[in-house]
C-alpha cells in the first residue's frame, strides 16, 4: 500500500510539475485562463505518457479531443453554409443570403494547429468564418489540409495553394459572384505560415491571372531556421505554445527523424549551405529595440547535422526567407502579434521585412496577448482576449477590402 501511494504522489507531483504554468498579471480573465490552459496542459501530458505507453501515437488524444469540438455545415438566416471539395482539398463555404448588385469580395481562411491539428469545421473558426460573410458580406472559403505526422511538408503547402488556385479561375469566381480585384488569404498561428506562403507562390505564378488583394497574418509562424529569437527565449513556457510544443509540432511536420527536435532545441538544425539565409532573420538587425531588449545575438551552429531536408532552406515551409524582389510583389498585410507567444517574433520580422520594400502593413500588437486565443472563442469559453482579436481582424478586412 506504501509503495504504491508513493509511485500515485510521484506521478501526481511529475504531473504537477508539467502542468504549471506562470501567467502574466496583466492578462484579461486571469482564473479562467489559467483553468484553460491547467485543462490543456493536462491533455498534453497525458498525451505524452500515452506515446511513452505506447497505447497512442503523438498527438492521437489531441486529435479526438480537437475532433469533439467539430460543426456540422449549418445554414443560419443570413449564410448558407455547404462542405465541398476543391480539387480534392475539403473546404467549407459560407455564402451570404442577401442580394448583391455587384460582385462579392472573398476570404480564404487557413486554419492553425501546428500543422497537426485542427479543421475548419472546429467551432472557433465556423464562427469566425460565419461572421466574416454576414459583416462583410463576404464568400468565406475555409480550407482544410492533410496534417501532420501523417503527411510531411510540402503536402499542408500544396493542399493550400491547390485550393485557392482552384478558387481564383474565372469560373469559380463567376460560379460564386466574386469580385477577382477584392479576395483576401488569410490564417493564424500555422496557418498564419501557409497564407503567407501561399500568397507569396500566386503572386509570382504565371499562370495564375487574378492575384491576391489582402493577406491576413494572426500570430504567424514565419521561420524555422533559428530557434534562439528572443520571443523564444522570453516565452519558453509560454502559456499555450511552449517553446518544446513548438518545435515537437514542427519536427512531426517536417519528418519522422525524432533526432531533429534535440537539434532544433540546441539551434544546430540548419546545414552548411543555408549561412546566406540568416541576413532573413537577423533579429538583431529587424527587431524593434524594445524587443530585443539586452539580449545578444549569436550565430546558430551550422553543419552539425547532415540532414538530407529541403524544407529546412525552402521558403514555402519559411516564408521569412522569401528575398526583397519576391517581397516586393506582395499584397497589402495585416499582422497581428501577441506579446506572451513563443513565435511573436516571427510576426515583427516580418512586418519590417515588408515595410522595407515598400509593402503597406498595418501591425497590430496585444501587449496582453498570447497565442492561440483565437481558436478559443467558444462556448462557454469566450474568452475576451479571442472575440478582441477576431474583431481587430474583421475590422481590418471591412477597411481594405
Amino acid at each position: 500500500m506504501g509503495f504504491k501511494a508513493l509511485c500515485l504522489g510521484l506521478l501526481c507531483a511529475l504531473c504537477a510539475s508539467y502542468i504549471y504554468i506562470t501567467i502574466p498579471g496583466n492578462i484579461e480573465e486571469y482564473w479562467k485562463v489559467i483553468a484553460l490552459f491547467t485543462v490543456a496542459k493536462t491533455c498534453t501530458f497525458m498525451d505524452m505518457c500515452f506515446e511513452n505507453l505506447g497505447i497512442m501515437k503523438h498527438g492521437d488524444l489531441i486529435s479526438m479531443i480537437v475532433s469533439l469540438d467539430h460543426t456540422q455545415p449549418l445554414s443560419d438566416e443570413n449564410v448558407t453554409v455547404t462542405d465541398t471539395t476543391f480539387v480534392d482539398t475539403p473546404v467549407r463555404l459560407y455564402l451570404p443570403k442577401r442580394k448583391s448588385e455587384i460582385r462579392r469580395p472573398a476570404v480564404i481562411y487557413i486554419h492553425g494547429g501546428g500543422f497537426c491539428f485542427g479543421s475548419f469545421k472546429q467551432s472557433a473558426y465556423d464562427s469566425l468564418n460565419r461572421w466574416t460573410a454576414n459583416k462583410l458580406n463576404a464568400v468565406v472559403v475555409g480550407l482544410d489540409y492533410r496534417l501532420a505526422p501523417q503527411h510531411h511538408f510540402p503536402a499542408q503547402f500544396e493542399d493550400s495553394f491547390t485550393a485557392v488556385k482552384f478558387f481564383l479561375q474565372d469560373k469559380i469566381l463567376r460560379k460564386y459572384g466574386v469580385d477577382p480585384t477584392r479576395i483576401c488569404v488569410s490564417g493564424d498561428s500555422s496557418g498564419g505560415n501557409l497564407a503567407a506562403a501561399v500568397t507569396q507562390q500566386v503572386q509570382i505564378d504565371l499562370e495564375i491571372k487574378h492575384k491576391i488583394k489582402l493577406q491576413a497574418l494572426i500570430y504567424p509562424v514565419l521561420q524555422i531556421i533559428d530557434s534562439c529569437l528572443p520571443s523564444h527565449q522570453e516565452h519558453e513556457r509560454g502559456i499555450i505554445l511552449t517553446k518544446d510544443l513548438g518545435i515537437k509540432l514542427i519536427s512531426s511536420y517536417l519528418t519522422t527523424d525524432e533526432t531533429l527536435t534535440q537539434a532544433i532545441r540546441r539551434n544546430q538544425h540548419m546545414p552548411l549551405e543555408s549561412r546566406h539565409l540568416f541576413k532573413f532573420v537577423n533579429w538583431s538587425t529587424l527587431l524593434p529595440k524594445k524587443y530585443r531588449k539586452n539580449h545578444v545575438y549569436t550565430k546558430p551552429v551550422l553543419g552539425r547535422h547532415n540532414y538530407s531536408l529541403p524544407a529546412l532552406m525552402d521558403i514555402r515551409a519559411s516564408p521569412l526567407l522569401a528575398n526583397d524582389s519576391q517581397l516586393q510583389s506582395l499584397p497589402s498585410t495585416y499582422i497581428l502579434t501577441c506579446q506572451y507567444d513563443c513565435v511573436r517574433d516571427d510576426g515583427f520580422m516580418y512586418v519590417t521585412r515588408l515595410q522595407n520594400v515598400g509593402v503597406q502593413v498595418t501591425h497590430d500588437h496585444i501587449e496582453n496577448g498570447f497565442h492561440g486565443a483565437l481558436s478559443l472563442m467558444v462556448s462557454p469559453v469566450y474568452l475576451r482576449l479571442g472575440l478582441r482579436i477576431k474583431d481587430m481582424y474583421i475590422s481590418w478586412l471591412d477597411k481594405n477590402l
